[in-house]
């Protein structure tokens, strides 16, 4: 299954991915009939905004000073981990909120 926005619509791409065995799930257009799967897609949007949210916000990701694909990659999984491992220990402390990192902001 593929997820995606309206931007993605056509007909010879969604042939071609299901020649693929590929779902493709999008929200219609209002000269559409609602197409299925579309009320799960809102829920889905605010997941993704969410984690985007986090990681351009909480990690700087934005700025991530990588000047290659390796780098940006190396950067990116590393601020994930820190804050894996931050949640895991606020977790394991009893900290109120888990998803804080300011005790580790020096």
């Amino acid at each position: 299954m593929l997820i995606s926005d309206k931007g993605f619509a056509s007909k010879a791409f969604e042939q071609e991915l299901a020649g693929l065995g590929i779902e493709l799930l999008r929200p219609s257009f209002k000269r559409e009939k609602r197409r299925f799967g579309e009320p799960m897609l809102k829920k889905v949007r605010q997941l993704i905004e969410s984690v985007n949210d986090t990681l351009k916000g909480q990690l700087d990701l934005e700025q991530h000073g990588g000047r290659t694909f390796e780098g940006v990659a190396i950067r990116v999984a590393q601020r994930i981990l820190a804050m894996a491992a931050g949640i895991w220990h606020n977790n394991q402390t009893g900290a109120p909120i888990t998803r804080s990192l300011i005790a580790f902001d020096h």
